[in-house]
């Protein structure tokens, strides 16, 4: 028999890509009560950054987790998750969601010119 292990509607058939995209959802609503001016950034996922070291050397720099891209002409600002290097430094889903939360506030705090703390007054908490 073939088919769906479970129906659409059910967690179970959501993609890795898709959960990864509600855990960064899930972060920024939770930052949208205390500022609601993030309504006015896009929040987006990559899989991975892109990386061009200058002369072809290599990068010394750790693989970013997220990054910004400040508001320009006609273009809001945006911040970038990547997937992929947050689900490597975390095993579970519990984790990987502190992580996401961890990432969106640092780059929300880089965005506004803040610090993590001011953005998230639990971000230091364990």
């Amino acid at each position: 028999m073939r088919g769906p292990v479970a129906p659409p509607q059910v967690p179970l058939a959501a993609s890795r890509a898709e959960l990864f995209t509600d855990l960064v959802q899930d972060s920024v609503e939770r930052l949208e009560r205390r500022w609601p001016q993030l309504s006015d950034i896009d929040f987006l996922v990559l899989e991975v950054p892109r990386l061009d070291p200058p002369d072809g050397a290599a990068d010394e720099e750790p693989v970013p987790l997220g990054g910004v891209v400040t508001a320009k002409e006609g273009r809001r600002a945006r911040v970038v998750i990547y997937r992929r290097p947050v689900e490597i430094r975390s095993k579970g889903r519990d984790e990987r969601a502190a992580l996401v939360h961890e990432v969106v506030v640092e780059q929300v705090a880089e965005l506004l010119g803040l610090t993590p703390e001011a953005v998230d007054p639990h971000y230091d908490d364990d």
